[in-house]
This record gives structure tokens, C-alpha cells and sequence, in this order.
């Protein structure tokens, strides 16, 4: 077992050892919290270990074979696509864990699911087959849906059925993708990096374009992007507090890191004639989910709806990457700008809804009318709830910065068609300044009126976040290192 496996697996075998094991409540949560932060500190290690590939190469490699019959393999291995994924996994879910400290609600089991969730999460990164990635993509799904059913509040049963139902029905269309692809590969595999080499259905555009509708269908959900977005709203608000923040940070970036780790390299052909096509979704997702966004009264699910713009500034690099005839190196500042955007997105994100969590724990509403003047009563929530605000719009100093300046820059160097997502930059200022002021400024009044501040055990995740967003918006560099070759070969296949 090499790092990378045990970066994957520990997490599972916590799960177990805490699920048979008859251990108490605070030596579940400790126990969490440990091995979270334990499984950070490997992660830690192996991207100091890194070093970049050749190109479509892969680091701490291994490959085994599993169902040798249908040509399906045990296959791992990290790039600059998967690594910076795999460390905002890691310091997402030990956010979570030490977030939950106080968990009064069968500590123990929530322990052993958000375990499993994290191998889970972590094991889609790494996956370099096809049904190694499906295994793990839906394991995630099966982990989310417990989350919200068994800790959530509001119509949490509803609103985790919805989730379950939606994301399964993606799920089913990326198989039938996945088995399109293992048919029409000579030889029949389902192994990733033997499947970019071949790329199956190059010369079958018809066939091409329904492998890759079936295997964007269930991308696109799970990212979520308009029109297949409609399950979020309702699992965010009615998710706990952890669980939203890996839904928003994590669970949505398996969609699209499925664009650039599959559907790009190995349909590239295929990618180029739809690239318009998701171009297209990409902008009207900035603009609807602003536009939305604006409309809502309810905090949760305002940073639900900003989920979907941030998500589809990712659509549109992406689909600006798989444009033919646009200048190579501004399609790949949009694709290292999408990459990014999913890591700027999940530190920030997971923030506002850790902080929206303490607002549902104290109070029981995220209603923005039920509040007002916190900065009086909760300075320490004020500052932090400001700052991730701030940073979610994408002010200079913040990762969101970094990435928006990458997507738009290389976006519209490369189609003048781009600047129609400018607007939602614009948009998300508005809401989001907007319902700063709301909950923050003013007499204090309604159930501000004597709110307990953030204890420290709340604290300490949340700023580990920011202060990480921070160290990307002002150091991008480092980042930058590991995506940006991995990009440069994206377009390049793409193109090819």
C-alpha cells in the first residue's frame, strides 16, 4: 500500500473500526477529529513528494487487475488536475470534524458516515478507471442522501430523496456513458489513460455526440448547472451544516472535475462540437443563479443559488478550453482558471455554510428577516461571516480573484461571446453585500437579540478556510505549479 492508498482507505477504516466498536460520544468525535487531520497531514506530504509528470503521466501510480473480464482494473494515481482536489477534500472534511465537536445527534454514527464520505470523495480523485470512478461517485451519493435524511432539519427526508433521486438518475446516464466508451474502445477497456490514448469514437461524431450527451448529462447534474440544478436549493437548506459545506465544497466538484479528468481528454473530438453547447449552459448558469440568488430570503439558500454561478464560470472555461481555432495558451489559462475555481469555491463556500449552520444552531431559521445588527452580539461571527462575503465575490486578496481573473481573462481572449457572463460578478457583489448588511448592520433586533458568538470550536474551521483562500489569493503560485501543466496537456489533447 503506497501513501496514496492509505490517504484513501484510513479514512474507511475509521469508519469501520467506529462503526463495531463500542466507543463513547466524545472519544467518536476526538477519534474523527484525529484522523481527519492525520489523513490532512498525509495529504500535506504527498503534494510536498509531488513532482510534475511527464505529460499524461501520473504520480504514485498503481495499477492492478480487478474484473479482468471485462477489462476493468484497480487503477490510481494523482496530476495537477486531482491533487489540488484531493487537499481541499482533506481540509474540507477536517473543517467538518472539528466543526462538529458539539454534535449532540448520534455523534458516533455521523463520525463513521462522514469517514466513509471522505474515502469516498477522495477515491473519485484518484480513480484512473471507469468503474473504479463510478464505484466511489456513487458511494458519495449514497453517503450525502444519510447526511441530510439522518441529521438534517426542515423536510430533510423530502429534500434528501429529491437529492438521492436526481443525482442517481445522473449517475445511471454516466454508466450507460462509461459502458458506450468501454464498447467502442479496441481494446475493450474502461482504463482512463488507455481510453485518452485511444480516443474511441473519434471518427464517429454521431456516436460521439451521444456518449458524450450521457456522460455530460450526469456530470451536469451532480456540478449542478441550469436547467439540472432544482435538487440544491432544497438539500442545502434542509442538509446540517457539515453536510452542506461538503456538498458545496466537495460533492459539486465531482461534476466537474468529470469534465477535465473524462469527458475533455477522451472525447475530444466530441468536446469541440459541443463546447458552444457548454459554453452556452455555463453562461446562462452565472446569470440564473445571480439572478435567483437575488430573490431569496433565506441565507442557505442564497449561497446555494451563488453555487450554481461559481459553477458555471467552471462550465464556461471548460467549454472555452474545447474551442477549435482559439489561441492555445489563453484556452488554457481558462481551463487552469476552472480548476481554481473549484478549489476557491470549496474553501469559500464551505465557509458560508459553517456559518450558516450557527444561525439554524442557535436560532432555528436562516430567514434574513429574523436577523439584524449581528456585528453587536457575535463580532466574532461578523468578521468571519464578512470576510468569506468579501472573498466569495471576489475581491483582490482572495482565491476567488485568482480564479474569476483566469476564467474571464482567458474566456473572452479567446470568444468575445465570454463577456456575456461578466454580469453574475456583478450580481454576486450585489446579493452578497446585500445580505451582509442585513444580517450584520443596523440595531440589533429580532433573534440577533442576545445570539451567542462563535465558540472556538466553530471558529477555528472556518478561519482555517478563509485564511487558506487568502494564502491562494495573495501566493497563487505553488497552486498554480501543479495545474497549470496539467491544463497545458488538457488543451492539447483537446485540440489534438
Amino acid at each position: 500500500m503506497n501513501v496514496l492508498e492509505l490517504v484513501v482507505f484510513a479514512p474507511l477504516l475509521a469508519a469501520g473500526l467506529l462503526a463495531v466498536l463500542p466507543v463513547g460520544d466524545r472519544a467518536a468525535r476526538w477519534t474523527w477529529v484525529l484522523v481527519t487531520a492525520a489523513d490532512l497531514a498525509l495529504l500535506v506530504a504527498l503534494a510536498l513528494a509531488y513532482r510534475t509528470p511527464p505529460a499524461g503521466g501520473l504520480a504514485f501510480e498503481r495499477q492492478l487487475s480487478w474484473i479482468p473480464s471485462v477489462g476493468v482494473g484497480y487503477h490510481v494515481g494523482v496530476d495537477g488536475l486531482s491533487l489540488p482536489l484531493l487537499l481541499l477534500t482533506g481540509v474540507v472534511f477536517a473543517a467538518c470534524a472539528v466543526h462538529a465537536l458539539r454534535e449532540q445527534r448520534r455523534p458516533r454514527a455521523q463520525a463513521a458516515l462522514f469517514l466513509f464520505l471522505q474515502t469516498a470523495c477522495l477515491g473519485v480523485f484518484v480513480a484512473q478507471d471507469l468503474v473504479l470512478f463510478f464505484v466511489f461517485f456513487d458511494l458519495t451519493i449514497v453517503g450525502m442522501w444519510f447526511s441530510i435524511a439522518g441529521w438534517g432539519h426542515g423536510d430533510n427526508r423530502r429534500s434528501a430523496l429529491q437529492f438521492f433521486l436526481y443525482t442517481f438518475l445522473g449517475s445511471l446516464a454516466l454508466l450507460a456513458g462509461f459502458i458506450g466508451l468501454y464498447v467502442a474502445a479496441d481494446p475493450h477497456t474502461f482504463d482512463i489513460p488507455a481510453l485518452v490514448a485511444a480516443a474511441p469514437l473519434a471518427d464517429h461524431p454521431v456516436g460521439g455526440a451521444v456518449v458524450l450527451g450521457l456522460v455530460l448529462l450526469g456530470l451536469a447534474i451532480k456540478t449542478p448547472l441550469v436547467p439540472f440544478h432544482t435538487w440544491l436549493p432544497p438539500a442545502h437548506t434542509d442538509a446540517p451544516a457539515i453536510g452542506s459545506a461538503v456538498l458545496a465544497a466537495v460533492l459539486l466538484k465531482l461534476g466537474t472535475y468529470g469534465f477535465v479528468r473524462i469527458a475533455m481528454p477522451v472525447l475530444p473530438q466530441a468536446w469541440q462540437a459541443w463546447a458552444w453547447v457548454v459554453l452556452s449552459v455555463g453562461v446562462v448558469s452565472v446569470l440564473y443563479g445571480g439572478l435567483v440568488a437575488l430573490a431569496q430570503t433565506d441565507l442557505k439558500r442564497l449561497v446555494a443559488y451563488t453555487s450554481v454561478t461559481h459553477m458555471g464560470y467552471v462550465a464556461v472555461a471548460v467549454g472555452v478550453a474545447g474551442l477549435a481555432g482559439g489561441d492555445a495558451v489563453l484556452r488554457q489559462v481558462a481551463a487552469t482558471g476552472a480548476v481554481t475555481q473549484m478549489v476557491s469555491h470549496g474553501l469559500l463556500t464551505g465557509a458560508l455554510f459553517l456559518l450558516a449552520g450557527a444561525l439554524h444552531d442557535r436560532r432555528g431559521s436562516y430567514a434574513l428577516a429574523d436577523y439584524g445588527g449581528l456585528a453587536r452580539p457575535a463580532p466574532r461571527f461578523a468578521v468571519l461571516f464578512g470576510i468569506a462575503a468579501f472573498g466569495s465575490l471576489g475581491l483582490p486578496g482572495f482565491s476567488g480573484f485568482v480564479a474569476e481573473f483566469q476564467v474571464l481573462s482567458g474566456s473572452i481572449g479567446v470568444t468575445a461571446w465570454a463577456l456575456a457572463a461578466v454580469p453574475g460578478i456583478l450580481l454576486t457583489a450585489v446579493l452578497l453585500v446585500r445580505a451582509t448588511g442585513s444580517l450584520l448592520t443596523g440595531p440589533t433586533v429580532g433573534r440577533a437579540v442576545g445570539f451567542t458568538d462563535l465558540r472556538v470550536h466553530e471558529v477555528a474551521p472556518v478561519a482555517g478556510l478563509l485564511a487558506l483562500s487568502v494564502l491562494v489569493g495573495l501566493l497563487p503560485g505553488p497552486l498554480l505549479a501543479w495545474i497549470t501543466p496539467a491544463a497545458q496537456s488538457l488543451v492539447v489533447l483537446v485540440g489534438r
